[in-house]
């Protein structure tokens, strides 16, 4: 259920109706193509769970490959994503509470202080609690997209009139073809994309908690791209034969649009409910995975030690308060400037996630580089293709990042704070690192009295 939760947000539900309008209906290719990529990340990370089950994932693989400063690197660029990603997720439930009237009196930083404090508090109490609020996000979330699609096919077979329009593979073919505005507004969109696919990595995250990695780990992640195909793939396939791309819009999930055009009551209501959960989705899965990366952090000295700490139902109580303490300045900012919140937090986690993703596949060819050495055994489930794949992986994620330059502004002023980005992190690292060499001493003496 983490996976179905990872690959399915915001991203489709609100996301896909502005990117419809712009990109057309060959969106469908891009979100084929991206979520390749996204499950040669996955598998990657997979066959590194399968050969060491840990819930620190891709730090304690990057600290085996790549030493202490590639852990850090990855652990502290990992927390941005999360940190940012949940200021985003409170903003965002917010913003659609206020989508009724009921809430609209309320102020913005209110709601999102509020559900900070909920998924927090059932965040700290067992991993249990975890597991189950996005075992009922996730169903939330499939069932509508499967009760659409049914509808979808249903206007189909029937030939059902949609806003006027009949629908089928001519409406495509009607009104400019798969590429109506060309193929740059197609390539522009790809960043986005990508960054909708970001928590795939979650699955590896939740693995080290699973009790049979090895029979669970294989069976989640190749059911991702079946996912990414139906939901993703065919949702977009379904949107573009039922009407024209241009009647979606930026601001309105494509689904609220195509059930307004057949007149069914109060589906912006229902829509708004399954946005909303999936925000909720997002932050309920941030706070976890940040609470057991840091923790893995704070064991080899890279991390403050009090992230590290365990309250009594063995949940990482120190690292899921520092991000909640982190998203509560991010209520301080709904409190400041709440209409420019989600953008100014959003373009921070796109880096970030770039540099995750990039992470785990160069954690991924170090670890093939020693199994032909003979240091080290891959297991049975592997990365296909290996090394084009990783290569090829790679550069595709370089791209995404040289795209994000012709996104003006946004895109260009988070990749000009890169360089920000990169100090803070030499400057942490310079601060931690005698801590680090002496917590690997420590670990020798011990591995050494041991063997005597």
């Amino acid at each position: 259920m983490i996976a179905i939760g990872g690959a399915i947000g915001t991203g489709l539900f609100l996301g896909a109706g502005g990117r419809l309008h712009q990109a057309g209906p060959a969106l469908a290719i891009v979100y084929g193509v991206c979520g390749l990529f996204a499950f040669f990340v996955v598998r990657a990370l997979g066959e590194l769970v399968l050969y060491r089950p840990s819930s620190g994932a891709f730090v304690s693989y990057a600290r085996e490959f790549l030493g202490e400063k590639g852990a850090f690197v990855a652990g502290w660029m990992y927390f941005l994503n999360w940190a940012t990603t949940g200021i985003a997720d409170i903003t965002a439930i917010a913003l659609y509470a206020h989508y009724w009237s009921f809430f609209t009196s309320i102020p913005q930083w209110v709601l999102a202080l509020i559900a900070l404090a909920v998924v927090l508090t059932l965040n700290l109490i067992s991993v249990k609690i975890f597991g189950e609020m996005e075992f009922w996000f996730s169903i939330v979330k499939v069932a509508t997209l499967v009760l659409f699609m049914v509808i979808a096919i249903f206007l189909l077979v029937t030939q059902h009139h949609v806003g006027g329009n009949t629908p089928g593979p001519q409406l495509i073919a009607q009104h400019g073809g798969i590429l109506p505005n060309g193929l740059v507004p197609l390539i522009m969109v790809t960043q986005g994309i990508v960054f909708a696919y970001a928590a795939l990595e979650l699955v590896g995250v939740a693995a080290g908690e699973t009790a049979e990695p090895a029979k669970v780990m294989p069976r989640a992640i190749n059911s991702i791209m079946w996912r990414i195909g139906v939901f993703y793939v065919g949702s977009v396939v379904l949107l573009s034969m039922l009407l024209p791309s241009s009647a979606y819009k930026q601001g309105e999930s494509p689904f609220v649009t195509v059930l307004s055009n057949i007149g069914i009551p109060a589906a912006g209501d229902v829509m708004n409910l399954v946005v909303l959960t999936a925000a909720l989705s997002s932050l309920n899965s941030g706070l976890y995975a940040t609470g057991r990366i840091l923790r893995s952090m704070s064991k080899s000295g890279s991390a403050p030690k009090f992230v590290g700490v365990m309250n009594k139902n063995q949940v990482p109580f120190g690292g899921i308060m520092l991000t909640g303490g982190i998203c509560v300045l991010g209520v301080g900012l709904n409190f400041l400037v709440p209409a420019s919140a989600f953008e100014i937090v959003l373009n921070f986690s796109a880096v970030a996630i770039i540099s995750t993703w990039a992470m785990i596949i160069v954690c991924h060819l170090r670890f093939v580089h020693k199994a032909k050495t003979g240091e080290v055994s891959r297991p049975s489930y592997q990365l296909p293709w290996s090394p084009v794949t990783q290569i090829v992986t790679l550069v595709f994620l370089a791209t995404v990042a040289v795209l994000m330059w012709f996104d003006k502004p946004a895109g260009r002023v988070t990749l000009l704070c890169i360089p920000i980005i990169v100090a803070i992190l030499v400057g942490g690292w310079f601060l931690v690192r005698k801590r680090v060499t002496s917590v690997q001493a420590d670990a020798e003496l011990a591995a050494m009295t041991d063997d005597s």
